[in-house]
């Protein structure tokens, strides 16, 4: 756990004493009643990430039979994704929705899912997230105060531009490009010929406007309800990557539940991820269609030209057994 600079670490001490309140005078009143859950994200209220937290959350007070709640806070309003997992491990927040590729600066291995080209289509990637290995890397974040619960799924990544279209590797030439705070994002973005820009997404529409990033790169449904297609009229469907959302709780609150209260958030989670990826479904096509209609021109370009760019990657982590392993691992999943 760590913070940039001193404005970062002023912010997070003013979001944890107002967390530290509110929670104290929670935990009095849940003597009597129920046991909420504090949980932020960064998205909005439109977005199928918060509609799945709002199925979750009735689903958890249903399973409780109204013993445990969970109070929604979105849009940034406790922070950005980072802060959010800082104060997950001090426990001033009981859980929130990350991005793997901010995950994977407090759970190393999880940068695995940065990697470009990674996944064969969707039914690879649930099987890989479903399954054994999905699983081995939720628990990895334990030993740093983290417990993954479950994934969402947050589509495939592709970039949006301002003022060329993307269809080659070398029309990222000279772009600055706006991604994650995610040091295997930045890579994948240097090997393309971009110069990557790490921006929190709150500051993303602004940025855009002011031209401190020529472009950046994301979902449909992201690209969408962020309304940056206002700003940004050429999306190239690469795909580069596909980076799954991470529900986490930090692991002071999950010690403190017993084996039953675990039991039914563990199952409101299942539950709510279910239900998400159906909703993404659904928001990946309306996204597009709406992008399309506001004047986007949508290209689909030649994606091995991207590949052959970023295999390099790959080998970057021959020497870190432990990755390059779990990199063998997914691709041969069948």
């Amino acid at each position: 756990m760590y913070c940039n600079h001193r404005h970062s670490a002023f912010i997070l001490s003013k979001i944890v004493l107002l967390l530290f309140l509110s929670t104290h005078i929670t935990s009095c009143d849940n003597l009597q009643s129920t046991q909420t859950i504090k949980l932020s994200h960064g998205l909005d209220t439109s977005h199928p990430v918060h509609k799945a937290l709002v199925f979750m959350a009735n689903d958890l007070e249903k399973r409780s039979n109204n013993t445990m709640g969970i109070k929604i806070y979105p849009n940034q309003q406790l922070g950005t994704e980072r802060q959010a997992l800082e104060l997950l491990q001090i426990g001033s927040l009981g859980m929130t929705k990350v991005s793997a590729a901010v995950m994977e600066n407090f759970s190393p291995n999880m940068k695995v899912f940065g990697l470009p080209f990674l996944f064969k289509d969707r039914a690879h990637t649930f099987k890989v997230l479903d399954g054994e290995i999905g699983k081995e890397l939720l628990d990895g974040g334990q030993k740093f105060w983290l417990k993954g619960l479950g994934y969402y799924d947050s589509g495939s990544r592709s970039f949006y531009t301002k003022e060329k279209p993307v269809e080659t590797p070398a029309d990222l030439d000279g772009l600055k490009i706006r991604v994650m705070e995610s040091v295997t994002a930045m890579k994948m973005v240097n090997n393309l010929g971009g110069s990557p820009t790490p921006i929190s997404f709150g500051e993303l529409y602004t940025s855009l406007q002011q031209g401190v990033v020529d472009g950046a790169e994301n979902n449909p449904p992201s690209f969408y309800s962020s309304r940056h297609y206002e700003v940004c009229k050429y999306y190239s469907l690469d795909e580069h990557t596909s980076v799954p959302d991470v529900i986490v709780m930090g692991t002071h609150l999950w010690k403190s539940l017993n084996d039953q209260q675990r039991k039914w958030v563990q199952e409101s989670v299942n539950a709510s991820v279910v239900y998400q990826r159906k909703l993404w479904a659904e928001a990946e096509k309306e996204a597009l269609n709406e992008v399309k209609k506001a004047g986007v021109t949508v290209i689909k370009p030649d994606k091995s030209k991207f590949q052959n760019k970023v295999l390099q990657m790959y080998d970057d982590y021959k020497d870190n057994t432990e990755v390059y392993s779990l990199i063998e691992r997914i691709q041969n999943v069948k």
